[in-house]
């Protein structure tokens, strides 16, 4: 092979994971050939994660789509034929479609449905909010993951930067909360390890044994859906014990005093009947936080999941505030250094008053059901960033609505997803090797400007070009439009200075600084600076008032608790088509033993809402009454082709409509 036919090229990561790393890209006669990390980003410099290192494989997978699809009539949407077009006439055809719905019941009988966790900031929020915003769409609320977290953390902290991950090898006690960074987020694995190795305690709460779990010295394998109880226990325990730190509650938090009030009912005792722990080992991970000092907590998306979900994530990220673990190096917090971030959004388009739609309600709006009608009606769904299939609780009643003959719907995916077999055009996108892309961290302080490092796949566009491209021809542009690349790079990077400094491959650290601490270098960024630990904003959600826990009504008929956390294999359900073995269920050996069950035996977990037929596996890392089927498979992974998600309700937390996944409660039986 000759020299010149191999090219190092450096890029950045944008997929759904904290970390932002810096890759370098080997590129063989046209083709991506091996993934490494790059220095860009000094807190992911030197290894990535296995997903990535494969991404060629998602590349050139024969999922990839390489040219623009029509659907041939004739079968049910579901088991569709497609055709080759050309984009001119796929276009043409949205078009065409659009305007005529437009015509018939207006535009918010058009829904957009993404949600780009995998994508950076060119290819989320730019052209195509410009499109659906001008045109009057309904407004998809982007509500099945994170908006409980996020809502939480900018009315407690307003956003406050968290700590770097690096420092949490100065802290002395490390709380994981629903959070597994084996899986998702592997570069803050080495610093809790590097802490413990200097002896820091190390808390974890998760219904699993996770990989962090078997090193912790406290692990709660709590009840899934329970940790509100668990987190008001701790919380009250403080306050009783004396390891409440009421100077620093005086000075730098708001409604202390009620915090402690509604915590008190929450005794160990009746946190641990509830959750299904022993109070003496919830007081034992209590004072051991306690007396770390500093201390950090990190809290990942796992509470949220439920339906005391928002008030959960509350609870758990006021425990620093109340055991005043701010001010040094190594102590306070890390949730999403997301909303942070000083770059703005791509468009600068008001949102029109139209109506909103929360997605975890898809298959119901599409159905048109009698507890949640719709005027106008959907007559066109456009999915993009998303596959709502795979993702959507409520799988068998989406599936429902997307197989109506009378539903226009478009998929601009870069692979033939499980959703894009109900799609009547579908259209192919780059992936981020293969555009412009500005990319952030959540967890890392880190922003990345990576232009394209390998030619386009077939006829596969970037996001920005195809809705920039809509605009024009459903007659919608205006003067000053620029999404081109260095438009976008403008829109998001105002000073002229930092977006020259923004080199490809170059991690741009912003004026948070590459290491803050809490209440040192930063306060909340509320109204006041103070913490609130009871945001009105939030209060007014809350049926009952903010940490109201909504008691689970047990149901004997499905006694099991179904849990489906990400895996390192997947990124949401992105990569779910290299799979072609068989995912099992996972389940405790009491309980399969209950139940006459064996390792390999074909089994059905099911509900009222639907059933997944698949093997059976025993995991003793599992707490008992759990079981487990790991978010992002496909439908082939399974017997009948349904995922977690068939047995999951489409009810919401009681913060931001989120989901509530881990609130599915099922039974197993042999097949």
């Amino acid at each position: 092979m000759l020299k010149d036919t191999i090219q190092l090229k450096t890029s950045a990561c944008p997929l759904d994971c904290p970390d932002n790393c810096s890759l370098e890209v080997t590129v063989e006669e046209g083709r991506v050939a091996k993934m490494g990390a790059g220095p860009a980003n000094p807190s992911t410099a030197g290894y990535i994660c296995s997903k990535v290192r494969g991404f060629a494989n998602l590349m050139y997978h024969e999922t990839r789509l390489t040219t623009p699809l029509m659907r041939v009539p004739g079968k049910q949407k579901g088991h569709c034929e497609y055709q080759p077009v050309s984009w001119n006439t796929a276009l043409d055809r949205i078009v065409e479609e659009l305007r005529d719905v437009c015509a018939r019941h207006g535009p918010e009988s058009i829904l957009p449905f993404c949600y780009g966790g995998s994508n950076g900031r060119f290819t989320q929020d730019s052209s195509d909010a410009a499109l659906f915003r001008r045109l009057g769409a309904s407004i998809q609320l982007r509500t099945v993951c994170a908006v409980p977290t996020s809502m939480a953390n900018a009315e407690m902290y307003g956003s406050m930067p968290g700590i770097a991950m690096a420092d949490f090898e100065e802290a002395k006690g490390i709380v994981v909360w629903g959070a597994n960074p084996h899986s998702t987020g592997i570069h803050l694995v080495p610093h809790v390890l590097k802490a413990k190795d200097k002896g820091a305690k190390l808390l974890v709460v998760d219904p699993r044994r996770t990989s962090l779990a078997k090193k912790a010295d406290h692990h709660l394998a709590l009840r899934p859906g329970t940790d509100l109880p668990l987190a008001l226990s701790i919380l009250r325990w403080l306050f009783k014990e004396g390891h409440a730190d009421r100077e620093f509650l005086a000075q730098h938090t708001d409604h202390a005093d009620e915090l402690e009030r509604r915590c008190e009912a929450w005794t160990l005792e009746r946190a641990a009947e509830t959750c299904q722990l022993n109070a003496a080992d919830i007081e034992a991970f209590a004072r051991a936080y306690a007396e770390a000092d500093p201390a950090v907590v990190r809290c990942g998306w796992g509470p949220e999941r439920s339906r005391s979900g928002g008030s959960a994530i509350c609870a758990v990220l006021a425990l620093p505030a109340v055991a005043g673990k701010f001010g040094k190096r190594g102590g306070g917090l890390l949730m999403s250094n997301g909303k942070a971030m000083p770059i703005d959004a791509a468009c600068g388009d008001a949102q029109p008053p139209v109506r909103s739609i929360n997605m975890n309600h898809l298959g119901r709006v599409l159905l048109g059901d009698s507890d949640m009608p719709l005027d106008p009606p959907l007559d066109a769904l456009f999915v993009y960033n998303c596959n709502p299939v795979s993702t959507m609780p409520d799988q068998e009643r989406v599936r429902r609505g997307l197989e109506r003959e009378d539903l226009f719907t478009i998929v601009f995916d870069q692979v033939f997803t499980d959703t894009a077999r109900y799609a009547d055009v579908i259209l192919p996108a780059t992936t981020f090797l293969e555009h412009h892309e500005l990319s952030t961290g959540y967890g890392t302080f880190s922003a990345q400007y990576a232009p394209p490092v390998a030619p386009v796949y077939g006829e596969a566009r970037p996001n920005y070009v195809v809705f920039g491209e809509l605009l024009e021809r459903m007659g919608l542009s205006r003067p000053g439009d620029d999404f081109t690349p260095a438009g976008l790079l403008k829109a998001c990077v105002g000073d002229d200075a930092k977006r020259s400094a923004m080199k490809a491959g170059d991690s741009l650290v912003p004026e948070l600084g590459p290491s803050p601490v809490q209440f040192v270098d930063h306060l909340p960024r509320t109204s006041n600076q103070r913490i609130h630990l009871i945001p009105e904003a939030l209060e007014d959600e809350v049926p009952g008032g903010l940490y109201s826990y909504i008691e689970e009504v047990p149901r004997k008929e499905y006694p099991l608790a179904l849990i489906s956390p990400a895996t390192s294999r997947t990124v949401s359900t992105m990569f779910g088509q290299l799979n072609e073995d068989e995912v099992p269920l996972s389940m405790h050996p009491d309980d399969a033993s209950a139940r006459s069950l064996n390792a390999g035996d074909s089994v059905v977990c099911f509900n009222e809402l639907g059933r997944v037929e698949t093997s059976l596996v025993l995991d003793a890392d599992l707490r008992s009454g759990v079981v487990y089927i790991p978010k992002g498979i496909w439908g082939k992974s399974t017997r009948n082709g349904a995922t977690s998600n068939a047995l999951v309700p489409d009810s919401l937390a009681d913060i931001g409509g989120g989901a509530c996944f881990n609130d599915a409660r099922v039974e197993v039986r042999r097949a």
